[in-house]
């Protein structure tokens, strides 16, 4: 059984002080995470596991079976990222923390960032980046992409999701200084024109596409 990284925080957490005496936001600001609705969902789930007690009444928050727990916590390989919508199209606010659409269970050695960066995943809506590489993997209909959102100041070819306009956007990061001007760039097998953007226009760079979960392919039941 695996468990996520933000409850193996706040279990942690849990040992070491009460915090049932903490609002959802100062405790998430013990284990590095801004969303108080994550906090919420991720405590219930330790309720449900039997790994903490919660008393609601008493504002009581504390661990329980220590022994077994321990042994969860060494074989923890799967982490739920959270999927916050389509990309290609849809209002800047699918990015909102209350618009959480479900959990995409992913091993841990498919991402490789440092436990502080804040992850999420969006479903690929369209073929605009059919003929991209990254991990190894295209980008295709269907597919979902994770989101690395610490890096908000994209590197040269990095691929990034971008909020423009209100519609979110995967594409590949050109900065072009001769024209002093950004360049979001497809890559794929149909004719897509690029993106112009100036430096002081108002957009917003949600973060790096640092791996792609590829949509799985069966064979026909026919076959």
């Amino acid at each position: 059984m695996a468990m996520h990284i933000l409850q193996e925080k706040l279990l942690k957490l849990a040992q070491e002080k009460n915090i049932g005496q903490y609002t959802l936001r100062q405790i998430g600001k013990f284990v590095g995470e801004e969303s108080p609705q994550l906090i919420k969902h991720h405590l219930n789930q330790l309720e449900r596991k039997g790994l903490i007690r919660i008393d609601r009444k008493r504002g009581l928050i504390e661990r329980t079976g220590q022994k077994s727990l321990s042994g969860l916590l060494k074989k923890a390989r799967l982490l739920a990222i959270p999927v916050l919508g389509s990309a290609n199209a849809g209002p800047a606010q699918l990015f909102a923390e209350e618009n959480i659409e479900g959990f995409l269970r992913v091993s841990s050695t498919f991402v490789n960032v440092p436990a502080t960066h804040k992850l999420f995943a969006l479903k690929v809506n369209g073929p605009s980046m059919n003929r991209t590489n990254v991990a190894g993997k295209s980008i295709e209909d269907g597919d979902y992409v994770i989101i690395d959102s610490v890096p908000r100041e994209p590197k040269e070819g990095d691929v990034v999701i971008s909020v423009i306009d209100g519609m979110a956007n995967i594409k590949k990061f050109h900065w072009d200084r001769s024209n002093n001007q950004i360049v979001l760039m497809s890559e794929s097998t149909q004719s897509f024109p690029p993106i112009h953007i100036h430096e002081n226009d108002d957009f917003m760079i949600n973060g790096k596409v640092i791996q792609v979960m590829k949509k799985p392919k069966t064979k026909s039941l026919n076959n």
